[in-house]
């Protein structure tokens, strides 16, 4: 009898444990399998369960060519057939090419379960490193019987203005003093602060100069580090001012941020990424909180 009892009770925990089984489903999707380099995706995670069974979320630190730029709370809802759980992941990328987002392990019932991986094309815009280049085409000589003349001309009018030049040039060095070079009277904070506000009141995106806005807003973070944390900014690339900012006690979602920023700072300054209005304003503000957190930080 006792035997029985047993044999009856294995049979229902394995029973049990083949239809929680059955019944789990996990589930990953992106609404983007093509961006550009830089652009954010929406990373979706979906899991369903039988009540009485609590997964073990999923452990989402680093993704290989990916970066996670934020992640959502897990969402769960109880209905007669179980319980779901959500979450939604923003990622990006910046390394160009075929990636795939790979198999993300979920425990459930001591039970290992895994999503689909999937493919992302990262690619550049029409201002890619990659695309064609053409020549540029040699001058066409078109007769003119006043070529000579011209010609003539034009070497006469080029050497009165050089020699004008060179007249003021010299002249104003010989009365002029020489300028004593300007150092701020306001902290490191105040001049960084000002300095981004008088470039956002300049409007360069909206007038076409999308380098030199993001030049300056490389330039305005660089003398900031240099004055507030006596970090030699102003000689080295953005990669290794993002190596040593890490040492500044940035949290993580902060620091990804800020990398973030400073690539796109890159790439739109050798002309391989033309950043959107709302990019212009995010990137504005990402410096503008990095240059307040690291303020308070240097404190």
């Amino acid at each position: 009898m006792r035997f029985q009892i047993l044999l009856i009770s294995g049979l229902l925990v394995c029973a049990r444990l083949s239809f929680a089984q059955s019944s789990v489903t996990v589930n990953s999707t992106i609404d983007k399998n093509e961006i550009l380099v830089g652009e954010q995706i929406r990373l979706s995670l979906d899991v369903k369960v039988s009540l009485g069974f609590n997964p073990s979320w999923f452990l989402l630190d680093t993704i290989p060519h990916f970066d996670i730029v934020s992640k959502g709370r897990i969402d769960s809802l109880i209905t007669e057939d179980g319980k779901s759980y959500h979450q939604n992941i923003i990622i990006t990328s910046f390394d160009s090419g075929m990636h795939a987002i790979p198999k993300l392990p979920i425990v459930i019932g001591g039970k290992s379960f895994f999503t689909d991986s999937i493919p992302v094309t990262v690619k550049f815009t029409t201002l890619g490193p990659k695309q064609e280049y053409h020549d540029i085409k040699d001058i066409l000589d078109v007769p003119y019987p006043y070529t000579r003349y011209i010609v003539w001309s034009i070497i006469f009018v080029t050497v009165i203005s050089i020699g004008l030049v060179i007249y003021f040039i010299t002249s104003k060095q010989s009365v002029a003093p020489k300028e004593e070079m300007h150092i701020s009277k306001l902290t490191p904070y105040e001049e960084a602060i000002q300095s981004l506000e008088e470039l956002k009141q300049q409007q360069l995106p909206e007038q076409g100069q999308v380098k030199l806005y993001y030049s300056r807003l490389n330039d305005i973070l660089r003398l900031f580090v240099l004055r507030k944390l006596q970090i030699a900014s102003m000689a080295k690339t953005n990669e290794e001012i993002i190596v040593q900012l890490k040492s500044q006690q940035l949290s993580n979602e902060q620091n990804s941020q800020l990398s973030k920023a400073l690539r796109v700072i890159d790439f739109v300054k050798f002309a391989k990424y033309l950043p959107s209005e709302n990019d212009n304003e995010e990137n504005y503000n990402v410096i503008k909180s990095s240059v307040e957190i690291l303020n308070e930080i240097g404190e």
